[in-house]
């Protein structure tokens, strides 16, 4: 007799598109997909997928006014669900009913009030609503927020029994660097963007320089130009932003020539992990940030802040350090200098990689099937 597949509906607006979110269901469902007892279903307004073994379905989202954006994509992804029969239902966003909400950022009220420091609008008080239906809704039996911080932060928000709640942090793709030549990879981007072979380059990279901290990033630099002056420490800074207010910034800190701007680099991003010695980002929010993962991968010890929820995987001198306190810019140069001797750094970096080794992306797809499994059972 052959075995009657579960069928798993997954929803998020965005399938395999940019984006921490997107990215994590998008590795996430196409590695279970390969398991021959799962159907899986993606209700999305827009995907990027080759898979066949996906079904996918387009979700409508009204984006004007814009307090229905939330609000109607939630409505008709319920709606369109409703009429099929799934054994689980796993959303990686804000809908109405669900058996599985994988957290990726923190309660919306708290993201406006306490992060971004704005007032609620309209569009704002529609997304929470839509959040607190979902999270009091007995339906939703599991949360997986991707951080400690995540599940602290939805705690405070919401009241939620402690066993129903599991972390889940992302995963990194190991291949993707395992496949290249480190000291190559070294030598092209470095020629790239003129630095020498000997200096200690500092990475950073984002898409939002503001809130993941590149004042504070640059700010140190400028301090350990001046603490260390026998070294030669370059800055690069890969990604998106203002880069005449964050220029201006290094020339005020007397480092400009210090400081390069490489921009978007989605080709040659793991080549100038490779390239690099030190990965530092002190965000002033960040759900996990993927990138400290990535780095850690690439064998780059991390120096990040405490609001990072990647902090969960740092062990503090082991394979990098958690910033208390970003504005203390002695006490954060003090710990680049701990970085400076080579033995050290190598040390860091074999504890970064092997820090990867057991968050790749299988692995995380392994927890969650054990998941689905417990659950299936339960309705079995």
């Amino acid at each position: 007799m052959e075995m009657q597949k579960k069928k798993i509906a997954v929803i998020i607006p965005k399938y395999g598109l940019l984006g921490g979110a997107e990215r994590f269901a998008y590795e996430l469902t196409e590695r279970l997909s390969l398991n021959e007892k799962y159907d899986f279903h993606v209700f999305a307004n827009r995907w990027q997928s080759d898979s066949g073994r996906i079904t996918f379905y387009k979700v409508p989202i009204i984006r004007f006014p814009k307090f229905l954006t939330t609000i109607s994509f939630a409505w008709f992804a319920n709606r369109k669900i409703s009429k099929m029969n799934f054994d689980l239902i796993h959303t990686h966003d804000r809908i109405f009913d669900a058996d599985i909400f994988t957290m990726h950022g923190i309660p919306h009220r708290i993201w406006v009030h306490d992060v971004r420091k704005k007032s609620m609008s309209l569009f704002d008080h529609a997304t929470c609503w839509v959040e607190k239906h979902l999270i009091n809704n007995t339906k939703c039996k599991i949360f997986l927020p991707v951080s400690s911080l995540t599940k602290e932060k939805f705690l405070e928000e919401y009241k939620i029994e402690p066993e129903k709640i599991q972390v889940i942090h992302p995963g990194v793709d190991i291949e993707k660097f395992q496949g290249l030549d480190r000291e190559g990879c070294r030598k092209e981007i470095r020629e790239q963007f003129k630095i020498g072979p000997f200096d200690i380059v500092i990475l950073f990279v984002s898409m939002n320089f503001e809130i993941k901290g590149l004042d504070y990033v640059i700010a140190t630099l400028g301090k350990a130009k001046t603490s260390y002056p026998s070294q030669n420490l370059k800055l690069l800074v890969v990604g998106k932003g203002n880069y005449k207010r964050y220029g201006a910034l290094a020339q005020k800190a007397g480092i400009k020539d210090n400081v390069i701007f490489a921009g978007v680099q989605k080709e040659n991003l793991e080549k100038i992990y490779l390239a690099s010695d030190i990965f530092m980002m002190l965000s002033r929010f960040d759900t996990f940030g993927m990138t400290v993962l990535e780095a850690m991968a690439a064998s780059l010890p991390v120096i990040i802040s405490n609001n990072v929820g990647a902090k969960d995987l740092v062990n503090k001198g082991i394979n990098g350090f958690v910033i208390e306190d970003t504005n203390n810019i002695d006490m954060i140069c003090d710990k680049i200098g701990s970085m400076l001797d080579s033995k050290t750094r190598t040390t860091m970096a074999k504890k970064a990689y092997n820090t990867a080794l057991s968050n790749f992306w299988g692995t995380v797809a392994k927890r969650v099937e054990n998941i689905y499994e417990k659950m299936l059972q339960k309705v079995d």
